[in-house]
């Protein structure tokens, strides 16, 4: 009988959330048009599972309101929640799993290949290193302090790998791959293009591993995605270089392009590329927006698994778009500012936003330092001297004017 009462709680769910994603209004994808309730009354918004009540409240500016207090209940789930089901994750080149709730959220769980002392090898290429679990979940708290808010709740998860993912999972490809090792811990490698072989497997100590669990996004038959080719990507070749590595005025093919042409896109360009220096994120070859909003929205940052390898290198590449255009929004060039002052230090901020999560700490110190030193690097590329075709008004674009048609919860944002 509880099953039935669990499959039929879950199917209401599902109507709801469909209801919500197929009235979407051109700003908010639950906001507006849909009542509280379903139309037999049946449930309230406050019943809904904190997975479906954070997609109700994206919107056409960011994946979440910067007060929204559904997203730390989000992020307790994310950890505390019984895992029912285990898959792993189609194409990318390294294994990920899927991971089904008690409450029929899902989240994407990227589990530990590297130790947090551990620096990425100068002569590994970019697109070559493993990725980095806390990378993920630092890359959530970084976005969230410098305002943008468009990384999905991710957080750190200890799992038991025998109870929560092999007992769960009806993936038989996965579930061969589970074996004991010589050291008498629990193993797996599951399938991917690289990195999954008996040489390269997950060990727990004996069962126990952590990975960043990230959040799953609407399904993509509610609410579509729609991938771009980053203007900047690398070549992901050992010889050959991408144009922008060569043509010093590549910004300026980029600007007469749609949809860097008009409108927000190539300042949250610049966005994404200052959130991956601040990383040293050199892994950004496409990026996504959802479908709905058009091009007057904000880019996902995605897909952060490639940051906090190396805290002894800062790869100044990766500023290039922002050192050929010149160009970023007031609101973030305030945010740097505040952040690179004594009492509102970034470094001190992550550490302070990191410790709440289970896995704390999640960097190491001295990739904390180099926050700070390549916040100095940003702020030093945006400098008017650095950008000599203009004064302030030319290097900073004024995102912040009132717009009486907008709603005052995103003013500032209405063009982030």
């Amino acid at each position: 009988m509880k099953s039935n009462e669990n499959t039929s709680q879950n199917h209401a769910w599902m109507i709801q959330s469909r209801r919500v994603f197929f009235f979407l209004v051109p700003s908010r994808m639950g906001e507006g048009t849909v009542d509280e309730s379903s139309p037999a009354g049946e449930l309230k918004a406050e019943s809904y599972p904190n997975w479906l009540r954070f997609h109700i409240g994206i919107n056409r500016y960011e994946l979440y309101s910067r007060h929204n207090l559904v997203i730390n209940a989000l992020l307790k789930d994310l950890v505390t929640q019984r895992i029912t089901s285990v898959a792993m994750k189609s194409g990318g080149t390294q294994l990920k799993l899927i991971m089904t709730f008690q409450n029929y959220g899902q989240a994407l769980f990227k589990p530990m290949k590297r130790t947090r002392d551990q620096e990425t090898p100068p002569d590994f290429f970019y697109f070559s290193d493993f990725e980095r679990h806390n990378s993920e979940i630092a890359a959530f708290h970084l976005d969230k302090i410098l305002d943008f808010r468009r990384v999905p709740p991710i957080a750190g998860r200890l799992v038991n790998m025998t109870k929560e993912i092999r007992d769960v999972t009806r993936d038989k490809k996965l579930w061969r791959t589970f074996f004991i090792s010589p050291a008498n811990n629990v193993c797996f490698y599951g399938e991917c293009t690289y990195y999954c072989s008996t040489e390269h497997a997950l060990c727990g100590k004996p069962d126990q591993i952590e990975g960043s669990v990230a959040a799953f996004l609407p399904d993509l038959a509610l609410a579509k995605r729609k991938t771009w080719k980053n203007p900047w990507r690398r070549s992901y070749h050992k010889r050959k270089k991408a144009e922008w590595e060569v043509d010093p005025d590549y910004c300026e093919e980029v600007k007469q392009t749609p949809p860097y042409d008009r409108g927000r896109r190539l300042l949250d360009i610049m966005d994404m590329t200052i959130f991956d220096f601040l990383m040293g994120n050199m892994d950004r070859h496409h990026y996504e927006t959802f479908e709905k909003f058009g091009n007057e929205t904000f880019v996902l940052h995605l897909d952060n698994g490639r940051g906090f390898g190396r805290h002894s290198h800062d790869e100044m590449s990766i500023l290039v778009p922002l050192t050929q255009c010149c160009r970023v929004r007031k609101s973030t060039h305030l945010r740097l500012q505040l952040l690179a002052k004594e009492e509102y230090k970034l470094s001190v901020l992550m550490a302070e936003s990191m410790e709440r999560d289970r896995l704390t700490p999640i960097l190491i110190q001295p990739h904390l330092d180099a926050l700070d030193r390549r916040l100095h690097l940003v702020r030093a590329s945006l400098s008017i001297s650095s950008c000599s075709f203009g004064g302030y008004s030319s290097v900073v674009e004024d995102d912040l004017q009132e717009n009486p048609e907008t709603d005052h919860a995103h003013t500032g944002s209405r063009q982030r």
